[in-house]
């Protein structure tokens, strides 16, 4: 009779990775956070502080009333001068027989300009001063432009012009050195305009000195100014 054998099968063997590791610890974690969370949360129930709640009540205080200032009208404001319907080319002009008016006997007498008081200085006053050469303008050209420069945009919009005479000390070296308003041209503006250029004239453009006899002397002379629009 014949007898079969059956040949055993070899064993399996499974590996175990880390995430089959994980898995099976992850139930022990679990739990254990549960149990020290209810434990925290049991430990600061007991612990806490009592809380009370505090007085928020107020003590009423007597209002006082304030007497406002009255109120105040303020004015409007200046109307704009009225500009030219039609537009002007505004030009300066110094006119060498008018800008340095001679300084001579007939159109000043003596009894007009009388000499300073003794003791007094030359440049305090306007006096008659003798001279042979009268001062002139070093540069006319370079002197008109400080003039239009000078010239009150406003007035010279409005077509408004006038003529400033000045009386201007000049020193023995050509250089102003004081000035008094001998005639206003109506306008304050202007006035204060040609003696501000006046006085960067004598700076930057510079008078000759008037000549007695050859030698330089201080002198007062008559200046006038002509700002004009035409």
């Amino acid at each position: 009779m014949a007898t079969a054998k059956v040949a055993a099968m070899p064993a399996v063997s499974v590996l175990e990775t880390a995430n089959d590791r994980f898995k099976g610890k992850f139930r022990q974690w679990f739990w254990g956070s549960v149990t020290v969370a209810t434990a925290a949360h049991f430990l600061l129930f007991v612990f806490f502080p009592k809380l009370t709640a505090g007085d928020v009540g107020f003590d009423p205080r007597e209002l006082t009333a304030v007497n406002l200032p009255p109120e105040i009208e303020i004015p409007p404001p200046p109307k704009q001068i009225q500009r030219p319907a039609i537009p002007v080319v505004a030009r300066t002009e110094i006119e060498e027989d008018v800008t340095i008016a001679p300084t001579t006997f007939e159109e000043n007498p003596v009894e007009n300009l009388p000499p300073p008081p003794e003791g007094a200085n030359l440049g305090d006053q306007p006096a008659f001063t003798p001279f042979e050469v009268r001062p002139e303008i070093k540069d006319l050209a370079r002197a008109r432009q400080i003039m239009e420069r000078y010239y009150p945009q406003m007035l010279k919009q409005a077509g408004i012009g006038g003529t400033v005479i000045v009386w201007a000390f000049l020193d023995d070296k050509g250089r102003l050195r004081n000035h008094k308003l001998q005639k206003t041209s109506g306008f304050p503006a202007l006035d204060e305009a040609a003696i501000k250029a006046l006085y960067e004239i004598s700076e930057k453009v510079g008078f000759t000195p008037a000549l007695n006899r050859d030698r330089p002397v201080p002198v007062w002379i008559s200046q006038s100014v002509t700002f004009a629009v035409r």
